[in-house]
Order: structure tokens, then C-alpha cells, then sequence
């Protein structure tokens, strides 16, 4: 292999190894060109020039770019879920914010799957979108169960839910401005009190 891409001729590896190897390639070119023209300048084009396979072989994995789009935010948030679950089952407490933490970190980690992921969905159109709400929802109750915990927070699940709405604002106004490398600075800020909510 020379940069993931496999080297051209007789190789003999197995068919699932060359297919996997093309799938992450594709899949790290649309997050390469959603991240940098956004999801409506985006093309099958842009897409195949990047992963550095053929038209063929891109069709071969996906029917258009939508379904690649939702197959690379789906890679990049299940890693993006993980490395937060770890983060969580590690804290004894404070289990929302260093959650938090390992979700903005992994955001700032890549600029190019930040915007894709957090800018670009809108676009991108209503599955995009319900996936986006469902990583929403993890976080909102991860929030809840925090706040359950603190001396029984009023309406945790309301608050919540308000909480990491607007903190997701916060978010979005940092990634499309270019500023994804400042998400981990807002962990203080951004966590809130439980007590607050009482």
C-alpha cells in the first residue's frame, strides 16, 4: 500500500481486503470534499479524484453521493460516539463533561469531517438530518442522567435538551467560521452547573 491506496497490478490479496481498502478511501474523499466545497458543491467528481478510485469502483459501493455522505458521517460520528463512551466510563464523575470533551477534541482533531458533520448536514437533506438528531439525542441524555444525579434536578430532561441545543449553536457558529481547533477551550464554559436547574 502506498498512502492507502493500494499499488496498481497483481497483488493477491483477498476481494474483501481491495473492497474495504476502496470504501475507506471513498469515504475519506467525501469527507475531504464535503469538508471543503460543502455537500451542494460536492460531486461524485470531487469525490472519486480525491480517494483516487475510478467512477466505476465509486458506484460499485454507493448509488450517489447522498448515500456516501451518510455512510462517512455515519464512520466519522460512530468514532466520534466511542471515543465519548470511553471518556464517560472513565469518570467517575463529571461524566457530561468529559463527554463533552472527547466529543469536541475529536471535532477539532479534524476540521474537513467538522464542518461535514456538523455544517454540512442541513444540506445534505432529512436522513442526514434525523442521524444528526440522534447524535443530539445521546448527548442530551448523557446530560439528563447527569443531572438526575445532582440532588434531583427539576425537569432534567427538559433542561437538558435546551442545554445541548444551545450549546450545539455554540458549536456550529466555531466550526463554520473556521475555528473548529477552539471546541476543546469551551469545555468550562460550556458545561453547565446541574445545580442551576434546580
Amino acid at each position: 500500500m502506498a498512502g492507502g491506496k493500494l499499488r496498481g497490478g497483481r497483488h493477491g490479496l483477498p476481494r474483501s481486503v481491495v473492497r474495504g481498502n476502496q470504501r475507506r478511501r471513498i469515504l475519506g474523499g467525501v469527507v475531504s470534499a464535503a469538508g471543503e466545497l460543502g455537500y451542494t458543491r460536492m460531486t461524485v467528481e470531487s469525490v472519486i479524484a480525491r480517494a483516487q478510485v475510478s467512477r466505476r469502483t465509486f458506484y460499485e459501493h454507493f448509488r450517489n453521493k447522498e448515500e456516501a455522505f451518510l455512510a462517512a458521517y455515519d464512520r466519522v460520528m460512530d468514532g466520534v460516539l466511542k471515543r465519548m463512551s470511553v471518556a464517560c466510563e472513565a469518570a467517575s464523575a463529571g461524566r457530561f463533561e468529559a463527554g463533552l470533551r472527547a466529543f469536541l477534541e475529536s471535532l477539532a482533531a479534524d476540521p474537513r469531517a467538522a464542518r461535514m458533520c456538523v455544517v454540512e448536514v442541513p444540506a445534505a437533506g432529512p436522513e442526514a438530518m434525523r442521524r444528526q438528531d440522534a447524535v443530539l439525542r445521546a448527548l442530551t441524555g448523557l446530560l439528563a442522567a447527569e443531572m438526575r444525579r445532582s440532588a434531583g434536578a427539576r425537569s432534567p430532561d427538559l433542561a437538558a435538551e435546551l442545554t445541548v441545543n444551545a450549546l450545539y449553536g455554540v458549536v456550529l457558529a466555531r466550526v463554520e467560521t473556521g475555528r473548529a481547533a477552539e471546541l476543546p477551550d469551551l469545555v468550562p464554559a460550556l458545561v453547565p452547573d446541574p445545580a442551576a436547574s434546580r
